[in-house]
């Protein structure tokens, strides 16, 4: 990691902060942000666990509550001057209307109203926008007609049953589609979580004691026991242990550290006590500056338009223009009430019932679908972005390999060995070593239940391996070095499908002779190849972008045929890959699953998260793959273009009926006889409505 502050020299580095406050703020930032987001609409499944529950549970109190309100106005109340077989009216029942109407306007319409607001502020009216439109002229409008009717001798139509109805199936959209998505959590906050509480600093004379994190300053001496975590950046300056570093760099392996070694804050030490002078607290911190580079991401990302916004945005402008257009022609044609009456006509059809069903039944039907082939969808949009896809970003350790160091096959040179003869005498020399490959070796052969052998005299081999004595034969345990020191040579084709996938070997030697090999790797999974063709097949480019090193990395890229790597990215790299590919205008995938693929994970166009991996990959993503399966990346490709082309065809029937509706309710065929009556416009709504939800049931994977 030593080149870790240069590729972080661009980031924030405020050492007046300590850790706990940098994250605090950053959460209070977040939370923040998501909260604006939820209440235009926009919500990008990127806020809080509490957040997501709170708002879905409002949507669903709201949605009864007003149902319950709705279902009088409804009944006491005509559709567009329609008197419907089920409604009824008393003496003073219009009066209950408008109050009803009052109580729900103000109740129900809140979440719209203040989303408008929200999108008006920001220059960006969309379907907040347009929803607050329809509920509000019907019911300032309705409530005119009201006093018009019964106080100054005047009669005008209303539009109560509309503003009922318009609110309650916006409610219901907007909790099915609240519902539809995962509970999605708060990668910051996991981030900060992985930093213990407390630390052991060393104070003068060798006392040591233990204080908070946040108390914690550069300069100081702490202690990382085994099987701690590292509190902090810093530089070792007593003790050696293998540290854990994959989720944070993508090393498959563990990674030994002497003195003078750098470690990072939320690692993992192994078995060995170490001292650590540290040398990063608060902003400056490797950990805290994941966290900025997520957060920023997720607030970028923010700004991206779901399909039913842009619709919506021009129906506003659509539905407005017409409106007032209307208006002013009317004026001058007929009278004031005339002309106001097709103004409000015009506003209020061009908010269809059904563009609020439109995408959420989509959405929720998708998420149905999705979940069954092991995809959870946490971003109500990731369909909608996902569907032209043209790059995918692959981490590779976990991602395209299982993520473990682990024997990945036994070769036997010689007829007398058989594979688990090979093993008494590997796990003789290994069964006391500390080192990944021994743990590795030990792990596999408890696994076959095998006794080993006893070894005796058991000595290194400087930079070859391992060298005793088992059952009176002179017994080694050598790399690739140390068997060609010795001058021995083997059949490379009976080690070549293991090296191809980048494992390691170690060879067995028994009285000068060559007997044996075990090859240890990450492996590669098996359905990675298959997967790698079929994204070229479908015209999408594959890239690897791991942290782990350059030869394996190569090797992994050479057998599985993707074309493009690259290796020992930090996560800031690979935020600034995918960022570059998507500032190319390309729609980019990213799929990884350790804290290092956070960053560029919220960056990507869509984040896909391997379902095994960390709890930080798994919240900055937009979907999670459960069974940890790259072949179901495919699936999700499949059902985006499904969804999307759902999507599409919803939005015509949702709102393309304005392109006739609006021109004749504004009267544009008056010249001829041909006005749109309020009545056939309601029936129009309705219909598509209806078509809107059966066609979005119809969605399939193929």
């Amino acid at each position: 990691m030593s080149d870790k502050d240069s590729n972080m020299k661009d980031m924030p580095d405020i050492k007046n902060k300590n850790h706990h406050d940098t994250m605090n703020e950053m959460n209070h930032m977040h939370h923040h942000d998501m909260n604006h987001m939820d209440m235009q609409g926009h919500d990008m499944g990127h806020m809080n666990t509490s957040n997501h529950s709170m708002h879905m549970g409002n949507f669903k109190e709201k949605f009864w509550s007003s149902f319950v309100l709705a279902i009088p106005i409804i009944l006491l109340s005509p559709m567009m001057g329609m008197k419907l077989p089920f409604q009824f009216q008393f003496q003073g029942s219009e009066l209950v209307v408008a109050i009803l109407a009052t109580i729900l306007f103000f109740y129900g319409g809140q979440p719209f109203l203040a989303g408008a607001k929200m999108e008006i502020k920001q220059k960006s009216p969309g379907m907040m926008t347009l929803i607050s439109l329809g509920i509000s002229v019907s019911y300032v409008y309705s409530i005119y007609a009201f006093i018009a009717n019964h106080f100054l001798n005047q009669h005008v139509m209303d539009f109560f049953w509309e503003f009922a109805s318009l609110i309650v199936i916006m409610l219901l959209g907007h909790w099915i589609e609240m519902n539809a998505v995962s509970n999605a959590g708060n990668a910051l906050q996991k981030l900060a979580e992985l930093l213990p509480n407390e630390v052991t600093v060393i104070k003068s004379h060798g006392i040591e004691s233990v204080v908070s994190l946040q108390d914690v300053k550069e300069g100081d001496l702490i202690v990382v026991k085994a099987g701690d975590k590292v509190p902090t950046d810093g530089t070792i300056e007593f003790g050696t242990s293998y540290i854990d570093e994959s989720a944070i760099t993508g090393e498959s392996r563990t990674v030994n550290k002497k003195v003078g070694d750098k470690v990072i804050g939320g690692s993992v030490n192994g078995d060995g006590t170490i001292q650590v002078r540290v040398t990063g607290t608060g902003e400056n911190g490797y950990l805290a500056q994941v966290m900025k580079m997520v957060s920023d991401a997720q607030n970028d990302k923010s700004k991206l338009e779901a399909l039913s916004d842009k619709v919506a945005k021009h129906l506003f402008y659509v539905a407005l223009g017409a409106g007032v257009l209307s208006f002013i022609v009317w004026l001058f044609v007929d009278n004031f009430s005339m002309a106001l009456e097709r103004m409000v006509t015009v506003l209020i059809i061009a908010c269809p019932h059904a563009l609020g069903l439109a995408i959420p039944l989509v959405i929720a039907r998708s998420t149905s679908i999705a979940a069954k082939h092991g995809l959870l969808l946490k971003n109500r949009n990731a369909m909608d972005h996902a569907y032209d896809l043209t790059t995918i970003v692959l981490d590779k350790t976990g991602t395209l390999t299982e993520g473990n160091f682990s024997v990945n096959g036994l070769v036997s040179f010689d007829k007398m060995y058989d594979e688990d003869e090979l093993l008494k005498y590997i796990g003789a020399l290994e069964t006391n070593a500390n080192h990944p490959i021994a743990k590795g070796i030990m792990s596999y052969v408890k696994d076959k239940n095998i006794s080993i052998y006893t070894v005796v005299d058991l000595k290194n081999v400087a930079g070859s391996g391992l060298d005793g004595k088992v059952n009176g034969k002179d017994v080694q345990l050598l790399n690739a070095k140390g068997i060609t020191d010795l001058g021995l040579s083997y059949d490379s084709s009976l080690t070549n499908k293991y090296t191809e996938q980048g494992s390691t070997l170690s060879f067995l030697v028994i009285n000068q002779e060559l007997v044996g090999a075990i090859a240890l790797g990450d492996t590669i999974k098996s359905e990675a190849k298959q997967f790698i063709r079929s994204l070229h097949e479908l015209g999408i480019e594959a890239i690897m972008a791991t942290g782990d090193n350059k030869q394996a990395a190569e090797k992994v890229a050479s057998y599985l045929g993707i074309k493009h790597f690259y290796s020992e990215m930090l996560p800031t790299d690979k935020e600034k890959l995918v960022a570059k590919l998507v500032g190319e205008g390309k729609k980019v995938a990213m799929v990884g699953d350790g804290i290092n693929d956070a960053p560029s994970l919220a960056r990507a166009t869509v984040g896909i998260a391997i379902g095994a991996g960390t709890d930080i990959a798994l919240e900055s993503a937009d979907i999670i793959l459960t069974n940890s399966n790259p072949l179901d990346i495919l699936s999700f490709v499949t059902l985006a273009k499904e969804t999307h082309s759902k999507m599409v065809q919803n939005l015509w029937w949702g709102a393309g009926y304005n392109i006739i509706a609006i021109p004749l309710a504004a009267g544009i065929l008056a010249p001829i006889g041909i006005v749109l009556s309020p009545a056939v416009g309601a029936v129009l709504m309705s219909l598509s409505t209806v078509i809107v939800a059966f066609n979005a049931m119809s969605l399939k994977m193929k």
